[in-house]
């Protein structure tokens, strides 16, 4: 119960600061279908998530949840093709589930963030099938339907996610329709004055359902050319090593099949609908990774559009210290002012963090995430250190790869609760599971780990803690620290008084460093150090990070 009421009581504390809710906590972005199964048919669901709040709210210290989509849906891509914005899925439960959940949470004190998925509907939807049924239906509109530039030819040149033609011929109406992802999931118009009002309701919806706010899916997205006009080709058609497209996605500058201007009235009038409810409804939004300064363009001009747009340029940062000093940098000098950055090293249509710099570096990572200036977003299961799995194409879910795009399976394995039959996720058969376990859950695991005190997991938890109980790291101002050491990214955080310098050292080699001042070690990656008392100089083992507490005076 004591949970519960510090929970409850760090809902009112923001209040009274008047300070927004989302200035600073940790969000976990939750993959439904892989974080719990709580009715044992081998799926994730609302169940599950509800009976993991105690892990997330108290073990770990998680202070908003990022729920998956969990809407009526064929799940050809993880229900991010809807077939009913207003219910929920059967496999993940029913309203009456996803109630319990929004009040089990904030019991605890922890926020609940509904994913928002307003750029395409499943073909399957009631909307498209009236759409598609004449081309005088009043719903003919509702989504994008264009006659080819010459027969059998589709209207312009756009490429799909999924690799090949953005273009879909229906036989029935002698049209194509638009799908910037599978062929199943066709595009909303969001110039339709009528789809934009009803998609507006959806929002109201789950907010007087007592949601906190959206992640806003593909964002950037919802407005294209008015004139359809064709992308030029990319003169450097490179893939992107940190995004798993399909490798004819990258032979265009996608400049008119997303990013219109327009867009950003759009946002406003989201915005507008949240600013209808009380306590500070917020607005994620999925934005690809831009140049900064047209990424701090999404907070709108006076504010008024995304509270935090994601700023993905940081995932795609080489794992380098200079390359992380200047991307970081170069955030806090785009951002306006006002604003607040959202942080993320790990998402779900991104290779593991853990995959990408390996386990020892991911631990120097959880440091960066949660002692950087943001709000930071944390992939499940990354606390726990899981890497990447191959997934044999029969056991596959990602309809992607059927079309020419890669699979994002490998990212999005169940999370391993303990060493018991598929890791504690599910009571199911193990063929009956959603995907397999990770093949080493039984090291990698909740119940493991957090019997081990030099478990990446207890150093996550470590960091949770000292980040709530410090206003420098939780809200206080970002410095730069020019390093002694070419391989350390070293920065300060700063709340009045308090002081804490970050020291990350990004090469598997030992780094002196000398800092004329005295202090003492708080955190650090290896968990025995902590408690060391500096007096101008430290030596940073291989793959170690910091957190020092900065003596006064």
């Amino acid at each position: 119960m004591s949970d519960l009421l510090s929970g409850a009581r760090a809902i009112l504390a923001d209040a009274e600061r008047g300070r927004e809710w989302w200035r600073g906590v940790v969000i976990y972005e939750d993959h439904l279908l892989s974080f719990r199964d709580g009715n044992g048919d081998g799926i994730g669901d609302l169940i599950g998530l509800t009976e993991g709040l105690d892990y997330l709210a108290a073990s770990l210290g998680v202070g908003a949840i990022w729920v998956g989509p969990c809407f009526p849906s064929p799940l050809l891509d993880t229900g991010f093709d809807v077939t009913d914005y207003e219910g929920i899925e059967p496999i993940f439960g029913d309203l009456q589930a996803f109630d319990r959940l929004v009040a089990e949470a904030h019991a605890r004190g922890v926020r609940i963030i509904a994913d928002y998925i307003p750029n395409h509907t499943s073909d399957q939807h009631p909307w498209f099938q009236q759409s598609r049924s004449s081309r005088e239906n009043a719903k003919r509109d509702w989504y994008v339907w264009r006659d080819g530039r010459a027969p059998g030819e589709p209207p312009n040149n756009w490429i799909s996610e999924v690799s090949g033609s953005s273009w879909e011929w229906d036989e029935q109406t002698g049209q194509y329709y638009l799908h910037t992802h599978l062929p199943q999931q066709p595009d909303l118009n969001w110039r339709n004055p009528e789809v934009r009002e009803a998609m507006l309701g959806v929002l109201r919806f789950w907010l007087d359902r007592g949601v906190d706010g959206f992640r806003i899916d593909v964002a950037h997205l919802l407005m294209k050319d008015p004139e359809l006009r064709d992308n030029p080709p990319n003169p450097n058609p490179e893939p992107n090593p940190f995004e798993l497209q399909a490798a004819d996605y990258y032979s265009q500058l996608h400049v008119n099949d997303r990013l219109h201007p327009d867009l950003h009235e759009v946002l406003r009038a989201i915005n507008g609908v949240l600013g209808e409810y009380e306590g500070d409804r917020v607005a994620i939004g999925e934005i690809e990774a831009l140049d900064w300064p047209r990424w701090a363009e999404f907070y709108g001009a006076d504010l008024d559009e995304l509270h935090l747009p994601f700023a993905f340029q940081l995932i795609e940062t080489p794992w380098e210290a200079s390359a992380l000093a200047a991307t970081v940098a170069e955030l806090e000098a785009a951002l306006p002012a006002g604003a607040w950055p959202i942080l993320a090293l790990g998402n779900h249509d991104r290779v593991r963090l853990a995959s990408r710099i390996g386990p020892e570096q991911a631990r120097v990572a959880a440091i960066a995430l949660l002692t950087l200036r943001g709000s930071p977003c944390l992939l499940y299961g990354d606390e726990l250190g899981m890497v990447d799995q191959e997934v044999a194409p029969e056991r596959g879910r990602d309809t992607f790869v059927n079309y020419g795009g890669a699979s994002h399976d490998g990212t999005r394995t169940p999370m391993p609760w303990s060493g018991a039959a598929n890791g504690g996720f599910s009571t199911a058969p193990e063929p009956d599971l959603w995907l397999p376990v990770a093949a080493e859950y039984e090291q990698i695991n909740v119940e493991a780990q957090l019997a081990d005190p030099g478990s990446i997991l207890n150093l996550y938890r470590a960091l949770l803690s000292l980040r709530s109980r410090s206003a420098a790291l939780s809200e206080g101002t970002y410095e730069p620290h020019a390093a002694s050491d070419s391989h350390c990214f070293c920065y300060w955080r700063v709340a009045g008084v308090e002081r804490k310098l970050i020291a990350l050292n990004l090469s598997g080699e030992q780094r002196e460093l000398a800092f004329g001042i005295g202090g003492r070690v708080a955190i650090s990656t290896h968990r025995a150090r902590e408690g060391r008392i500096l007096s101008g100089a430290l030596s940073l083992a291989a793959n170690e990070g910091v957190v020092i507490e900065v003596s006064a005076g």
